[in-house]
């Protein structure tokens, strides 16, 4: 899995804010297209738009993700989208490293559309590269981000301690596996091993600031114990909400949760 250069990004079906939703395919700078969609504010015409980046083996149309998406829509504008490797996106995935140009994409077309702030709201997976894009693209005026919220993510990677986790290592890592993502969850998944290693979520959160970050964290996720979120909070500027009786990422997320964390995006 290559770590390249995170330059600009480039987009394609580019137009001004519409009522309804839309779909449109983007161009990440190393050429994979990336399907995504935006959903208006259904309150009327705002300055912010909301990105959503969803985790490992969802996609655009996963009903969590819609779900998301359509508590956000109520307080600003929602791009959603498949990272490279899910749904009807090209590529394969990387598992959190190149995927941050799939972002930065999504990011730049919801600027595109006409929206004058922009947001990101990453989970697991996608929790872990909206850390790393906010990190890495700070200097990048169309693809920066206004605020950040990073829910159920792993702060190091290569962690094993959970037998969830230990799954999840055994489908990227062998071939076996990579058939049941493919087959299994429609998720094709690169073979190459990362080279270099990225970044990881917890060496990027000190380069965020002063931009705003939350970190979330349920205290039943299957996945991340405690000392993943108390570690990316305490690693620079951040808030911590722990949440009781939450699970893992956007299918745990209630709506009451989302709302939260729309508010919290709107005066960040």
């Amino acid at each position: 899995m290559s770590s390249g250069a995170e330059g600009r990004f480039h987009t394609v079906d580019v137009s001004s804010i519409t009522r309804g939703p839309r779909r449109a395919t983007l161009r990440t700078s190393d050429g994979v297209s990336v399907e995504a969609v935006h959903d208006p504010c259904a309150a009327g015409r705002t300055d912010t738009a909301i990105v959503v980046a969803h985790g490992f083996t969802g996609s655009v149309d996963r009903p969590a993700v819609r779900r998301a998406a359509g508590v956000f829509a109520q307080y600003a504008g929602v791009v959603t989208f498949s990272f490279r490797g899910h749904g009807g996106s090209g590529g394969r995935s990387t598992v959190g490293d190149r995927e941050v140009l799939d972002l930065a994409a999504a990011v730049e077309w919801a600027r595109s559309l006409g929206y004058a702030r922009v947001v990101t709201v990453g989970f697991s997976m996608g929790g872990s590269v909206v850390l790393r894009h906010a990190a890495t693209h700070r200097g990048l005026t169309g693809a920066r981000t206004d605020a950040v919220v990073s829910v159920s993510a792993p702060a190091r990677w290569y962690y094993r301690g959970t037998a969830p986790m230990r799954r999840l290592h055994w489908m990227v890592t062998r071939p076996a596996g990579r058939l049941v993502g493919r087959f299994g969850f429609a998720t094709r998944i690169d073979s190459r091993p990362w080279d270099p290693v990225p970044l990881s979520p917890v060496e990027a959160v000190p380069l965020i600031a002063p931009t705003p970050l939350l970190i979330v964290h349920g205290d039943r996720d299957p996945y991340f114990p405690l000392d993943h979120p108390r570690m990316l909070a305490a690693a620079g500027p951040a808030q911590l909400w722990l949440e009781e009786g939450m699970g893992h990422a956007e299918n745990a997320a209630g709506e009451a949760l989302l709302r939260r964390i729309a508010h919290w995006l709107s005066v960040a």
